[in-house]
């Protein structure tokens, strides 16, 4: 699978997101199909990566999908305005399945536009204590998005530099992390 969409796939990805924009979530073989998509082409992207500027830089979105929609109406949406996303896209409020999905949809219809790195909520075990795991079960019916999201976390860049002079971790690197 080509990592980035031929332009052939490019409807089906404006429709996803145009779905999501609306605050409905997409069916699940296309939450799958888009995960997948999403690994192959964040799997080739440093752990550091690169990002120009001029560029809008988002913290921590927790599920709250109405505070992001606000965002992108004073900020411009993808692929007008550039956005670095430094993650913690999930748990805590209610709508983590929809912002997670259409952030993701987004890095992978503009993935020169988009950037998404791993916050310390992309991972197993704090979104089964913080809300994601049960959200995607109530909505679902089972573990599998989920566990698509959750392996797609583990390929996530753990930070991003802005022209090569400011360094965007999520909050923090470990002491015990020798390169990058």
């Amino acid at each position: 699978m080509n990592a980035r969409l031929g332009l052939e796939e490019y409807p089906t990805y404006d429709s996803m997101i145009e779905t999501l924009l609306k605050h409905q979530f997409l069916p699940e073989a296309d939450v799958l199909r888009l995960c997948d998509r999403a690994r192959a082409l964040i799997s080739e992207e440093s752990n550091v990566t690169n990002v120009r500027s001029p560029v809008t830089v988002v913290g921590d979105i927790h599920g709250q999908f109405h505070d992001m929609m606000e965002m992108f109406k004073m900020g411009g949406y993808a692929p007008d305005t550039n956005y670095l996303f430094l993650g913690d896209y999930v748990d805590r409020g209610y709508y983590s399945v929809e912002t997670v999905t259409l952030v993701v949809a987004l890095k992978v219809r503009f993935p020169d536009r988009v950037t998404i790195i791993r916050g310390n909520h992309e991972s197993r075990q704090i979104t089964q204590v913080y809300g994601f795991y049960d959200e995607c079960m109530r909505k679902y019916g089972h573990a599998g998005i989920w566990k698509a999201f959750t392996d797609l976390f583990d390929f996530m860049p753990l930070s991003a530099c802005i022209e090569n002079q400011i360094f965007c971790p999520h909050g923090g690197v470990s002491p015990s992390i020798d390169t990058l």
